[in-house]
């Protein structure tokens, strides 16, 4: 059979196991936590507090309080980092929804001890750790995870929950690994024959759907960190700028208003007031769009991120395939090698073993003619005898000679292979060819789980992109609409406080030197007056 021939096709690959049904409704709970995330659409997850947790402990930290129904669970950041990075690997095919980032070196310079206490963050970090809560609670198979159910009930410890299966039975290599289920062990053996190729190695046949899916993700990415993001965060900054200067503003003109007195000292008041309106509606515009703006634009550039590494796996799993491929198609070339080199020694050492046949076959007969020569009483002293027997053994004793010599040539040669083979080249070649065979059973095995693996990933992965998908168009929508309200809200506020300051503003009178109204025909006093009076015209 040709390697061509046994190589197995991803196409005729049957897996063993068969993808989730999304759609089905479930109906056995293994906890009252997975009980209450599936009791329906209105099941939500909150992070009602974070508070300093000092006690037993020799360095505080600041634990959030996840709410599920009546349950009260607290867990600290680093926790939820622990959870998110143990899902990673028991569903390595899966986009698992990212967390909010750590302090920076640089938060941590300005800050020192106090960056861990900053409200600002503390509240940031509470929002974007309950949309990641809630987004493993909506995902179809996240949902179902006992460690899940496990991290938000308040009778668990987490340190327990890391030390125990799944968890502590984790591989650290997930690339030797089931993809469908990484704490399988049933083909360890085949997975640890498979190797472990870079992200950056090149396919030699990719796929191309998720060579589309890697282009999209790297133009979504480099649009969300580029133009988008600077945009947001310039944007953010100037409207941080307009409230503070407003603040200021407002301070003064409530100020300059004590020192009028009237309609004046009312229109600057309310001046001041519609001012003053326009710092706390933008303050107010500011806190939204950070929540429903430019947090969740974040959390879509880790996604991003996310779905770069998912790829990069679903990308490595491939290469493997093929590397393995490769592997086995070069064992087998290897081994047509070994055995057509065993035909030849084979043929050799029949040749060989003839030639000292027949070399012991004519040497026995020529023994066998001389003793019967004596025996017959050739050796004699006459001179007819001697010379009749001289000319009888000469060609006699030649043909053996001639034998011995091409057998020692033989002798020679065979010890010469002996010695360029081994000292046992029989059993040499007998175990390279044997260790060869178990090594392409082995690789062939590699290969079918690799072959299942590259199958499972590719159709999970593309289920998932596509759930993330319809999640992203959804969030996007909601996000835009949020804008649009918030701006809508901010501009009718500031709208209500200009319109009361301009009803303030209109009773002042038109003009503080104009003449009342009876006294508007006389004539008033100036050079064209006193020119008349003089009679100049």
């Amino acid at each position: 059979m040709s390697p061509q021939q046994a190589r197995p096709t991803l196409s005729a690959v049957k897996t063993s196991f068969t993808l989730p049904n999304y759609a089905q409704n479930k109906v056995e709970f293994c906890c009252g936590r997975d009980q209450f995330l599936h009791s329906g659409d209105d099941a939500e997850i909150q992070i009602v507090d974070a508070v300093k947790v000092a006690e037993g402990t020799a360095t505080p930290y600041i634990a959030y309080v996840i709410r599920t129904g009546n349950v009260e669970a607290r867990r600290r950041y680093s926790e939820f980092d622990s959870l998110r990075n143990g899902l990673s690997k028991l569903y390595p095919t899966l986009i698992i929804p990212p967390i909010p980032s750590k302090q920076s070196i640089s938060d941590y310079a300005v800050k020192q001890a106090k960056a861990k206490e900053d409200q600002n963050m503390i509240k940031r970090r509470q929002r974007m750790l309950q949309v990641f809560l809630n987004r493993i609670a909506r995902h179809p198979i996240l949902s179902n995870e006992h460690v899940f159910h496990r991290f938000i009930d308040r009778d668990v410890s987490w340190s327990e929950v890391l030390a125990t299966p799944p968890l502590a039975l984790l591989p650290k290599n997930i690339l030797k690994a089931p993809a469908h289920n990484p704490l399988e062990t049933s083909q360890a053996a085949a997975y640890q024959a498979l190797p472990s190729p870079a992200p950056s190695q090149p396919l030699r046949r990719p796929d191309q759907r998720f060579q589309d899916s890697e282009t999209f993700t790297n133009k979504f990415a480099t649009h969300l960190n580029g133009s988008m993001e600077k945009v947001s965060r310039r944007t953010m900054k100037r409207w941080s700028e307009f409230a503070n200067e407003h603040a200021e503003l407002g301070a003064v003109l409530n100020g300059f208003s004590l020192s009028e007195s009237g309609s004046l000292q009312a229109a600057l008041e309310k001046t001041g007031q519609a001012v003053d309106a326009t710092y706390t509606s933008t303050i107010t515009l500011l806190q939204t769009l950070e929540q429903t703006w430019t947090e969740p634009l974040q959390e879509y550039v880790q996604f991003a991120a996310i779905i770069k590494r998912l790829l990069a796996y679903r990308h490595q799993k491939h290469v493997q395939y093929e590397m393995t491929q490769e592997t086995l198609d070069a064992k087998r070339s290897v081994l047509e090698e070994y055995e057509k080199n065993e035909a030849e020694a084979r043929r050799l050492e029949t040749a060989l073993s003839r030639g000292r046949s027949l070399a012991t076959g004519d040497g026995s007969a020529d023994g066998a003619e001389g003793e019967d020569d004596g025996e017959n009483g050739l050796g004699t002293s006459s001179f007819a005898t001697g010379s009749m027997s001289r000319s009888r053994s000469l060609p006699s004793s030649s043909s053996p000679r001639l034998r011995r010599t091409s057998y020692g040539f033989l002798s020679a040669l065979s010890y010469s292979l002996h010695g360029i083979m081994d000292v046992d080249p029989e059993v040499a070649r007998r175990n390279n060819i044997s260790k060869t065979r178990d090594n392409i059973s082995q690789l062939e095995d590699a290969l079918h789980a690799s072959a299942q693996d590259l199958k499972y990933a590719s159709s999970t992965i593309q289920a998932d992109l596509d759930r993330f998908q319809r999640m992203k168009v959804a969030d996007l929508r909601d996000m835009t609409i949020a804008m649009a309200k918030i701006h809508k809200e901010w501009c009718q506020k500031n709208l209500e406080a200009w319109i009361a300051a301009k009803q303030e503003i209109d009773k002042i009178e038109p003009h503080p030197n104009q003449a009342p109204d009876d006294a508007k025909d006389e004539p008033r006093p100036g050079p064209s007056a006193s020119r008349s009076s003089n009679g100049l015209s």
